[in-house]
């Protein structure tokens, strides 16, 4: 039997803080459909992601993918920058 693993999940988003040392937090914001009103509002969620290089700076857009828990916060870490912030 062969145990292949599961893909894990990815998740774009801009970063908001990076002032603790090799940690980001970022705000992935998502559309979402009103159930009654039929207009799209916007959701967001804050991940907390480990940085290990501490290259991200505020206002960056990056590319998440989930991990084990690096500590009781983080469960991400910062796959590569796609954009850099102005």
């Amino acid at each position: 039997m062969i145990k292949t693993r599961g893909t894990r999940r990815e998740v774009v988003g801009t970063i908001v803080s990076n002032k603790m040392d090799k940690t980001v937090v970022v705000v992935a914001e998502r559309l979402v459909k009103h159930p009654l009103y039929k207009k799209f509002v916007r959701r967001q969620h804050k991940f907390v992601a480990h940085d290990s290089g501490n290259a991200c700076g505020i206002g960056d857009r990056v590319l998440l993918a989930e991990s084990r828990p690096l500590s009781k916060t983080k469960r991400w870490r910062v796959t590569r920058i796609i954009q850099k912030a102005v």
